[in-house]
């Protein structure tokens, strides 16, 4: 049962963290995600930009060739379509709709459907373009039935349904007031059904005016902060990648909880994670002679009689005072379960009163929900303002899931800030601290070590000043994941060799010793003595015997035969090591090929017992 202790509470955590991403409040989330891609294919899409800029069309498919690749890494079960309008060719389902063409149906992103994006891009990409689909006319709203269509024709349940559109034209129909009329009806009518429509607009001369036409056809922002994002065109590669990241990233919420304020105030809130640990996924197994994936269970067997335990037959043990203690699943589900999940209002404190030392685990994100009780947004936003002007944090206790410990966290206020293109940097909300109980916080013995002179300290202090610079997370990219990727999707694509990937995170030697100069030298002359290299090792130092400079030998020790017989008559040989049984051998003349301990101790015995009668039976 000891054994056992530790198996179950692995499980215990595993069935803790189910039952506590089912139970987070009343979130739940089933299904697949889905994006389509709707493209704009007129000609306008194909004039290249000044100073050798790509052309719209070009920006495009590197956009969605990006979004394929990070799909089939990150999240390979989600379903992705690409969508032409405005072409001369047709190509649907049924044939039913004119210069539609259905490029990819919705479907899970694969190494095939990338090659065929790929072939796409650059001057090459656009003269097949041109072969296989062309430019005509265009009929937005026959586009938005198609696709429609495609999310109808899925027989999975998803959970998200977005559309993506690309155009650089803000009136496509060229003032055709049926055609406009048809396209805001059937992009209601898919609004309705749950999905949400994104413009991707792209410069053009004269600018691009959303308001006339595009007003009525997008979504409207989730939330105040995107209402920036559907006003300026993207003119820049960049500018359009990190506005299709922003919303083609998920925004699920970790768990969904209410903020109590005071006895009947309460506000809906959402717990987001905003950075989690990239891993490289982990291999799958697969049958030997057909590849097919293969799935391993488990079967708890009882350890005397072989027999197969059910869940019933099994309980929960733990120790404590060298006793052990054996509960039913029930009973250590009542221990564990303290209150609801829930956030409750403590208290406020000065942001002094926040170390840094108190941040014990990474920190979650809370921004309202208005959607689960209305009027949080504005309560919300209102104490988070009034946080953040007296310079304070909000003190509460949280249980955020189902059978999970309360713990003291610190809401630090947030205020949004966007770039240059209004795209936001950071959204505004509660950064969710978790701070340590009296049980966590150590107290350790720091080593006595000399003190630095004001000189050292000052000359190190202008060592920091050359070498600062500004620090951005997302500016570095974990080269180990990188390389692996790399290599995965160069064996899936045939490449003929995966692209170089550079590691980021290494130190620019040339660069910081022309930043530093002659500071180095001199901070070493102030720290260390004399002719002392910092960089060599001291020599091992080896223990030597008295005569002949060679290093000691343990002593050989020697068992006298009335210990042995004392050994052999108290049945105590197997106290004695194995080099000591096997010097007795050597030393008694018993020949043994065995090296280990029983084996020597029973050559011992069958050789020594007719010295001592009774000695055999004895042992």
């Amino acid at each position: 049962m000891a054994e056992w202790n530790a198996y179950y509470r692995n499980e215990d955590d595993e069935e803790e963290q189910e039952e506590g991403e089912l139970s987070g409040g009343d979130y739940k989330i089933t299904g697949r995600d889905s994006l389509v891609f709707l493209v704009d294919a007129s000609k306008e899409m194909f004039i290249k930009g000044e100073d050798g800029q790509p052309s719209n069309f070009d920006m495009t498919m590197q956009v969605v060739r990006t979004v394929y690749t990070s799909k089939i890494i990150s999240s390979h079960r989600d379903l992705v379509a690409l969508v032409f309008y405005g072409t001369e060719q047709s190509k649907n389902p049924t044939n039913s709709f004119k210069h539609v063409y259905v490029y990819h149906d919705l479907d899970e992103p694969g190494a095939k459907r990338v090659q065929e994006v790929d072939a796409l891009r650059g001057e090459k990409g656009a003269q097949l373009a041109a072969e296989t689909m062309g430019s005509g006319e265009t009929s937005l709203g026959d586009a938005l039935w198609c696709c429609a269509n495609l999310y109808s024709d899925v027989k999975l349940r998803l959970s998200h349904k977005r559309l993506m559109l690309f155009t650089c034209r803000d009136e496509p129909h060229r003032g055709d007031s049926a055609k406009d009329r048809q396209a805001r009806t059937k992009a209601s009518d898919l609004k309705e059904t749950g999905v949400i429509i994104d413009l991707m607009h792209l410069m053009k001369p004269g600018g691009f005016n959303v308001g006339p036409f595009f007003r009525d056809i997008i979504s409207p922002p989730e939330d105040e902060s995107e209402l920036g994002l559907q006003m300026k065109p993207c003119d820049k590669l960049e500018d359009l990648q990190k506005r299709v990241r922003a919303k083609e990233l998920k925004k699920r919420a970790m768990a969904r909880l209410n903020l109590c304020l005071g006895e009947g105030i309460n506000v809906a809130v959402g717990i987001y994670a905003t950075a989690v640990t990239a891993r490289k996924p982990a291999p799958i197994r697969l049958y030997r002679e057909t590849n097919e994936p293969v799935r391993s269970k488990t079967r708890i067997f009882h350890t005397q009689t072989g027999s197969l335990l059910l869940p019933s037959e099994i309980k929960k043990a733990m120790t404590y005072g060298k006793k052990q203690i054996v509960m039913e699943k029930d009973e250590v589900d009542a221990i564990r379960k303290f209150e609801d999940p829930g956030l409750f209002l403590i208290g406020f404190k000065p942001m002094e009163a926040l170390e840094r030392h108190h941040h014990i685990r990474p920190a979650v994100f809370l921004y309202p929900e208005e959607g689960e009780v209305k009027g949080s947004a504005c309560l919300f936003s209102a104490l988070m303002t009034k946080c953040s002007e007296k310079n304070v944090f909000a003190l509460c206790r949280c249980i955020a899931r189902r059978n999970l410990s309360p713990r003291f966290v610190a809401l630090v206020p947030q205020k949004e800030q966007v770039d240059e293109g209004k795209v936001q940097i950071t959204p505004p909300g509660f950064n969710v601290i978790y701070l340590p109980y009296a049980d966590d916080m150590r107290t350790l013995d720091t080593p006595q070590c000399p003190s630095a002179s004001q000189t050292q300290v000052d000359k190190m202090k202008e060592i920091v000043a050359k070498l600062r610079f500004k620090y951005r997370s997302d500016a570095f990219e974990n080269p180990v994941i990188q390389q692996h990727y790399r290599n995965l999707e160069a064996l899936a694509l045939d490449m003929m060799a995966p692209e170089d990937t550079e590691d980021l995170i290494m130190p620019k030697v040339d660069q910081i010793d022309r930043r530093l100069g002659p500071l180095v030298e001199e901070f070493k002359d102030l720290v260390y003595p004399d002719g002392y290299n910092p960089e060599s090792k001291p020599a091992a130092k080896r223990k030597t015997a008295d005569a002949g400079g060679a290093a000691e030998k343990k002593p050989k020790v020697e068992l006298g035969e009335d210990a042995l017989k004392a050994h052999l008559q108290n049945g105590t040989l197997g106290k004695l090591t194995v080099p000591v049984l096997k010097e007795a051998c050597k030393q008694f003349g018993v020949q043994t090929t065995g090296t280990r301990k029983q084996e020597l101790i029973d050559a011992l015995t069958a050789q020594m017992s007719h010295l001592i009668p009774g000695a055999f039976k004895l042992l």
